[in-house]
């Protein structure tokens, strides 16, 4: 991959440049800044979200799908699509959140995805999961899995967490850390970490004040390729981040932005399936537009 001429971080600083979507703004909303980026060698399409942690109305907060199915049974969620869960929880910003399991155990890709990836469907994440303080998913590896906190003070960290702590008010996980210590610590080889696939991703800067969400398209030859898990942290090393999980992505790849004019959830990216796909959690950012509003 070729590196860019204008580092990332210089660009989230500056005005559009001239691949920037006309829709949204670059700041859709003033603690956040939206910034589209296209490479051409090879293609690649890159989403990044930059919210302002020190800004009193922006609130992190991580929402599963639906509701749990079975109560004390083995199943913790249901499967939602993302813009659906956005607009339930009144999220400006969103995007998806862990890997998870379905009882059939199936997978697929593209249309057919669609088809077992339905809305409803009981499911389970693979690592730990807090909301507002309650835990609702611990996972089975005893050390863990690498998972973005966000505590009782608003401060953001990424670990391996197995049983969230009681300071813990929100906890999504990932497969794996990919930035550490603002050093490139991502995992390579041949299948997932190589890919090239879709991928979702969140960092932390500024010594903590800013939370970098960042999606990429992939498997389009032509206009978005997909990265690897290196060329990930290599992006969120150029947006300034400290430390980064990679979340999951393939066909569950979304961001998700509420239209500041229309106030009606809308998809940036470009599913790989042709359309989101049903997930059972996601990382949304609540900046109190909705109580702006209804004023």
């Amino acid at each position: 991959m070729k590196p860019l001429i204008i580092t990332l971080v210089m660009l989230l600083a500056l005005a559009p440049f001239a691949h920037a979507k006309e829709f949204p703004a670059t700041r859709p909303y003033k603690p956040v800044v939206y910034q589209y980026v296209e490479q051409t060698d090879p293609p690649q399409r890159i989403h990044v979200m930059a919210i302002d942690l020190t800004n009193p109305d922006v609130k992190v907060r991580v929402s599963r799908g639906g509701e749990d199915p079975d109560g004390e049974g083995p199943w913790q969620t249901t499967l939602l699509r993302p813009t659906a869960i956005a607009e339930r929880e009144g999220f400006e910003v969103t995007v998806n959140g862990d890997f998870f399991a379905l009882p059939s155990k199936q997978d697929a890709e593209g249309s057919e995805a669609q088809k077992v990836f339905r809305a409803k469907l009981a499911s389970t994440v693979s690592g730990p999961a807090t909301t507002d303080g309650k835990t609702w998913a611990v996972p089975k590896e005893e050390d863990g899995r690498p998972a973005l906190v966000i505590d009782a003070q608003n401060r953001a960290s990424i670990a391996k967490v197995g049983k969230p702590s009681k300071d813990a008010q929100q906890v999504i996980a990932g497969s794996d850390i990919i930035v550490e210590a603002g050093k490139d610590v991502a995992r390579t080889g041949k299948g997932f970490p190589d890919g090239p696939h879709p991928r979702t991703a969140v960092g932390i800067a500024d010594g903590g004040k800013r939370l970098l969400l960042v999606v990429i398209d992939g498997r389009d030859k032509e206009k978005a390729r997909g990265m690897s898990l290196s060329q990930v942290a290599k992006v969120m090393l150029d947006l300034g981040c400290d430390s980064a999980l990679n979340l999951d992505g393939g066909g569950s790849t979304a961001m998700v932005l509420r239209d500041p004019k229309t106030g009606e959830q809308t998809i940036l990216n470009n599913p790989s399936d042709g359309k989101e796909r049903a997930v059972a959690n996601v990382l949304g950012v609540d900046v109190g537009e909705l109580k702006k509003r209804a004023r």
